[in-house]
């Protein structure tokens, strides 16, 4: 990756451009550079899918907003940049007292949470709900929406740092997950019932090892694969505790029901507001160095989510 200057884009009709303040990571970012996301834009092309700052020119056709608005907004891509072309529809004007940083960090990984726990299943008060990898950006925004439903919350994360970071969040217990016995503690906590939902962006060998301690009925949550190992499902384990494994495509969604992510991010800002949910930013980096951030995002060195700041914002 390098900085380079390139031409202004102009919004074409039904756009707006915005000349961002903040930009966020997602794991889904390093994916794509890498060639392994299952969209493959041409080369060269500019990340970065989450920013906020605020409207600096209107397409042909385009209401509901007016040059200067504080935004954020979810872009095809170019994100990483000082100002990105977005879709009105998935462009939201931002409470006053959020900052540009957490407007960046709240959108695509608590739409996500949302749309699971709301969409692709209902979470009940007082089910319990087993978060894997609970300190990053999207198993965090897990852990505070799933609380605001009355869920009871078990996080699991990969260092001692991360577990007691977890339970800073509003987890009501921690585990770490490089602990062989983290199952058997789950069923401990439970009570030998397990766990009714598991929210799972990792895959791999937290995926197997999930089926050991959910409850009959229970669902399992497929948010993504950040351990590398895409895993397959014996069938047979379905059926013997009447379980569902659900998908959870947020952006597949998304785009097939372009009204939903305005509908989610309404519901989210109430939340917001109500001091439920708040994006937690634990480092952000100045533009210019955006591999460096990404380095750190990939070595699992952070917690929390990571933000650019752009235009000394």
């Amino acid at each position: 990756m390098e900085l380079a200057e390139v031409s202004l884009p102009a919004p074409g009709p039904g756009e707006v451009r915005i000349r961002n303040h903040a930009a966020a990571l997602n794991f889904f970012d390093i994916l794509l550079i890498q060639g392994k996301y299952q969209t493959r834009p041409p080369l060269p092309c500019t990340p970065g899918s989450e920013v906020a700052g605020t409207i600096d020119a209107l397409g042909a056709g385009v209401t509901g907003f007016t040059i200067g608005d504080r935004v954020q907004a979810v872009v095809s891509s170019g994100g990483f940049a000082d100002f990105s072309i977005a879709q009105p529809h998935k462009t939201f004007s931002i409470p006053e007292k959020m900052s540009y940083t957490e407007a960046a960090a709240m959108i695509i990984v608590y739409q996500t949470s949302y749309f699971a726990l709301t969409k692709r299943i209902t979470i009940a008060a007082g089910e319990w709900l087993l978060v894997h990898a609970a300190a990053g950006g999207v198993g965090l925004s897990a852990v505070q929406i799933g609380r605001a439903l009355g869920a009871r919350v078990i996080a699991t994360a990969g260092s001692v740092e991360k577990v007691e970071f977890c339970l800073t969040q509003g987890a009501d217990y921690a585990l770490d997950y490089r602990d062989a016995g983290w199952v058997d503690h789950v069923r401990e906590i439970t009570g030998g019932h397990g766990v009714d939902v598991v929210y799972d962006p990792v895959g791999g060998e937290v995926f197997e090892r999930s089926f050991k301690c959910i409850a009959p009925e229970g669902r399992l949550l497929v948010i993504g694969f950040a351990g590398g190992t895409i895993p397959s499902v014996a069938a047979n384990r379905i059926l013997l505790k009447d379980m569902s494994v659900v998908g959870v495509y947020w952006g597949g969604y998304a785009a097939r029901h372009p009204e939903y992510p305005a509908e989610t991010q309404k519901a989210l800002f109430a939340m917001y507001n109500a001091d439920q949910i708040r994006p937690i930013v634990t480092a952000s980096f100045p533009l210019e160095e955006a591999p460096k951030a990404l380095r750190a995002l990939a070595g699992r060195r952070t917690t929390g989510k990571v933000v650019l700041t752009i235009g000394g914002r």
